[in-house]
């Protein structure tokens, strides 16, 4: 495992948005794990920090986080952490339209782990038939939080998909729409479930961004799309291209 040096303290304690045009070498830290519970613990640790950093500076803090399997062993630990998390807000990245009791639900899993410590977890959108509707619900929602959050929490999917950014028909509205629109609706390619999810602006807003891999040939393949930057296919890559905040990379070999 490379070693964990106090990099990602010293980058928030230290971060000046306006120092920062284009993501860069100082801004862009990889971790590499060969142990899946050192990471899980290492993960978890960073992102305590993350949380008591705004609640000494803000008194209170967002946070925006998936629920996929990948990420919950990680949570599971966070959860675990003594945080004061009635001072803490929690919303997805992205959620299924589906009901608040489908074990798909992203808003239920993080619920299940977060509420009982006492955080305010959120639903992005209230079911909707329309999941354009949805994602206008889901951006007014978050237009009357405390923006931006503290944290967004990403993943990869084998397509460069990334929150629930991927190949569909809105799929350009999510990466390039307003910038003021902070979600919207998307209806996969695949014709599976529609969903809501964070825009590219909204991530790109956020203080810190920390993105978990797994693999080696997953994180060759988020070195080439970060290298292709604007021109990439994927959705990640063109994300990438426009952060200029703190990112942390976790990749488990």
């Amino acid at each position: 495992m490379k070693a964990k040096m106090s990099k990602l303290e010293d980058a928030l304690e230290n971060f000046d948005e306006d120092e920062f045009d284009d993501l860069d070498e100082s801004s862009l830290e990889w971790w590499d794990f060969d142990d899946a519970a050192e990471m899980v613990e290492a993960v978890a640790g960073d992102v305590q920090f993350i949380i008591e950093s705004a609640l000494d500076a803000r008194g209170e803090a967002l946070l925006a986080l998936p629920a996929s399997d990948e990420a919950m062993p990680v949570l599971e630990a966070l959860a675990a952490k003594d945080i004061k998390w009635k001072y803490v807000t929690i919303v997805p990245t992205h959620d299924l339209l589906v009901p608040v009791d489908d074990p798909r639900s992203a808003v239920k899993k993080l619920a299940t782990l977060f509420l009982t410590r006492g955080a305010r977890v959120l639903p992005l959108a209230p079911e909707h038939d329309d999941y354009h509707m949805a994602g206008s619900a889901a951006d007014a929602r978050l237009q009357d939080m405390k923006w931006p959050p503290d944290l967004v929490w990403l993943g990869m999917g084998a397509d460069g998909s990334t929150a629930g950014i991927m190949e569909s028909a809105d799929m350009e509205e999510a990466l390039d729409g307003p910038k003021e629109k902070r979600a919207v609706g998307l209806l996969p390619d695949d014709g599976d479930t529609p969903l809501v999810t964070l825009t590219k602006a909204a991530i790109c807003e956020a203080r810190t961004v920390i993105v978990l891999l797994k693999g080696a040939a997953s994180q060759a393949m988020l070195e080439m799309e970060i290298e292709q930057g604007a021109t990439s296919m994927a959705p990640i890559g063109r994300l990438f291209a426009d952060l200029a905040v703190p990112v942390d990379i976790y990749v488990e070999k």
